[in-house]
This record gives C-alpha cells, sequence and structure tokens, in this order.
C-alpha cells in the first residue's frame, strides 16, 4: 500500500468517525459538512473528494457495516446459534459508538430498518417450516418475529451500556434463535 493509499484511509476514517462522534451529540440534520471537516481534521474539499454530501456518507458508511455483518455471517453461519451470534455480538462492542449512535440517532433511522432487513436476510437459511413446530407458521412471520427479536435485543443491549457480555448476551440470544427454529 502506498503512501498516499494510507492517506486517503486515514482521512476517510477521520471523516467517518467524525460524523459518527458529531450525530452522538446533535442531530444530523444540524450537522454541516464544516462540521465534519472541522473534526475529521480534513478541507471540505477532501469530504467532497470521497463523498457527494453528508447522505451519501452516512449512506456508505452504514453499507459498509452491514457489509462486514454480511461476511461475518458467511463464515460463521458454518457455527450454531451461540457460537455464531458471539461473533456479531463482539462486532456491535468493537462499534459501540457506531450502534449506539445508528441506534438511538433520528437522523438515522433507514439503519435500524436496514439492520433488520439484513438479518431477516441471514435469517432465511435458518428457518424451516417443516418442522413440526412450525408448519402452522408463515416463514415471512417467523423471519419478522426473529428479526425484530434480534434488532431489538441488541438496541437494548446497546443503549443500556451492554450490561452483560458479549458471549452471556450470544449464548441468551442463540438459546432462544434455538427454541424458534
Amino acid at each position: 500500500m502506498s503512501k498516499v493509499d494510507r492517506r486517503i484511509l486515514k482521512s476517510q476514517e477521520a471523516i467517518k468517525k467524525a460524523i459518527i462522534e458529531l450525530m452522538s451529540e446533535k442531530s444530523f440534520d444540524d450537522i454541516t459538512i464544516q462540521d465534519i471537516s472541522g473534526r475529521a481534521n480534513v478541507n471540505r474539499g477532501t469530504i467532497y473528494l470521497h463523498y457527494q454530501d453528508k447522505y451519501d456518507l452516512l449512506d456508505r458508511l452504514i453499507e459498509e457495516h452491514i457489509n462486514e455483518m454480511r461476511e461475518i455471517c458467511t463464515w460463521a453461519c458454518e457455527m450454531d446459534w451461540s457460537d455464531a451470534t458471539v461473533v456479531l455480538f463482539e462486532y456491535f462492542e468493537r462499534n459501540y459508538l457506531f450502534f449506539s449512535t445508528m441506534l438511538a440517532s433520528k437522523g438515522a433511522p433507514s439503519f435500524r430498518s436496514r439492520f433488520l432487513d439484513f438479518l431477516i436476510d441471514e435469517f432465511k437459511d435458518e428457518v424451516n417450516i417443516t418442522e413440526e413446530k412450525n408448519q402452522a407458521l408463515h416463514e415471512d412471520v417467523m423471519l419478522r418475529f426473529m428479526g425484530t427479536a434480534y434488532v431489538g435485543t441488541v438496541e437494548w443491549w446497546i443503549m443500556n451500556g451492554m450490561p452483560h457480555p458479549p458471549k452471556v448476551m450470544a449464548n441468551q440470544v442463540g438459546i432462544l434463535l434455538e427454541r424458534i427454529v
């Protein structure tokens, strides 16, 4: 990786960190490109070099996290529910500022729905409606229930300052998911 590439990555990381920090302090609507550039210690032109505007920046940041979770799920799906969920809860913990900001922010309501859509998509291969206990259930209802429960649990955990370690949360959520599917 060249020196220029490292500088670009460093600038992009500073910009992403700046918008998350600013969103934890004030409404997204009140954040300006000048605020972001000042916090990131880059000039406005650098932001526009990488992003069309603050909406594009936020959208790409959300997409980046969804893609990272999708990547985790591609290899974690070989594990049982609890082990696979540990990996995700550790990811949530490592990215606490992002998740706490996105789940609390009125400026990023799209995150919650995109997170839910992602989970429903990931759960599709796990739901088995042919099992006796699930025969009377509709797949779309099961998927919505599982996804909403998962998002709500992550939201509760993050918003309450992660009162239990990731392994405890993963174990609890894994047991509950196992009972459903």
